[in-house]
This record gives C-alpha cells, structure tokens and sequence, in this order.
C-alpha cells in the first residue's frame, strides 16, 4: 500500500490498515532509505533533512506502531535496513552515513527492550547493491551485487536469526576492522581507497 513514510499519523494509520485488512503482520522487514548528495557548502541543508527525514525518522514512523502491535501478541519479527556505510564516516555521504549509524544505534539499543516482548528485531547492513539509487554514484563501489542476491540473503537472514544480516561479508567485515582503528589509520585507509 503506498504511503509516506515521513508522515508518523500515516504511517501508524496505515499499520492499522494493513493489521484490520489482512491479519497481524509476522514480520516487518523496513527498507526505508534514500541518498541526497551532499555538499560542503551546504551541510546540513535540504539533502541533508530530506536523508535524516526519511532513513530515520521514516524508520522510526513505521517501529512505533509495529511494536504497538506486536506487543500486545507477544510476538513479531522487525528487520530495519540500514548500510555498511552506517560503521563510520565515509566521503559524500555526510547525510547518509550519519542516518545509517543512528539506525544501527537504534536498533542495538531496541534489542534489549524488544527481547523482552518477545519481539525479534533485525539490523541489515546491505554493501552496495546495484540500484536507481546506487547508478548515480560516480565513485568506485567495491563488491557491487545485484538486487536479487542481496533479496536472497536478506530472506535467508530473516530464516536464521541473528541481530545483523550484513553482506558482502568481505566488505562489512573489513569496514568493521577499519573502523576499530585509530583515526589517523582511519582516515588514511578509508581516504586512500576512496581518492578523496
């Protein structure tokens, strides 16, 4: 059903909808994202809002009504997509990274709280995935998948639990590594595979 997910009474108007039309929802799986470029001479300007609008608060528009329900089940299951690009701070993505980072903290921070009412919930850490999205890069993205093999290890996460499904491996893991660093490593490492 389409909806805006910047709009918190929609979003929960529309949960509602969806629980009446066709049953409890078992798992939510929250692919809310977008990707402004930013500028320097503009931080956090429109990009800027518009990617903390709808990576974050979208997100979070959509956890509130869901956990509402679930709770009072028991039970439930919520995945929020976030990026590998929410370990650190990486070039052109001020907005992004940042929005990505807060999703992850969000969700570490909800698992203590959901375990206990029995709902599970998910973090996603997607690399880069070929996309409308990710064609506008003009910027190397190593390990580049297509959307159907990130569609299939995301739903082979949701089968075998676990907090995080994050993938390419080689790619999460080594953004992991990088940003257990110390920052001048860091910000040499990422600046030097990155050109900037």
């Amino acid at each position: 059903m389409p909806g805006d997910v910047t709009d918190r009474t929609a979003m929960r108007d529309l949960v509602e909808l969806v629980e009446r039309e066709h049953g409890p929802v078992a798992l939510a799986f929250l692919n809310v994202g977008t990707y402004f470029p930013d500028s320097d001479d503009d931080i956090g300007g429109d990009g800027f809002r518009k990617t903390f609008a709808v990576n974050l608060d979208g997100t979070v528009n959509l956890i509130g009504p869901l956990v509402r329900a679930m709770k009072k089940r028991g039970r439930g299951q919520i995945a929020v997509n976030a990026s590998v690009a929410g370990y650190g701070g990486l070039p052109q993505s001020i907005a992004y990274s940042a929005s990505k980072s807060a999703l992850i903290a969000m969700c570490e921070a909800l698992k203590f709280d959901l375990d206990r009412l029995g709902i599970t919930i998910q973090l996603v850490c997607p690399g880069f995935v070929k996309t409308p999205l990710t064609d506008k890069n003009d910027f190397p993205m190593p390990f580049l998948i297509s959307v159907e093999e990130a569609g299939q290890r995301i739903v082979d996460g949701f089968q075998h639990g676990g907090f995080e499904i994050a993938f390419p491996k080689r790619m999460a893991w080594m953004l992991k590594l990088i940003n257990m660093l110390p920052y001048p490593v860091y910000f040499w490492l990422v600046g030097k595979s990155t050109g900037r």
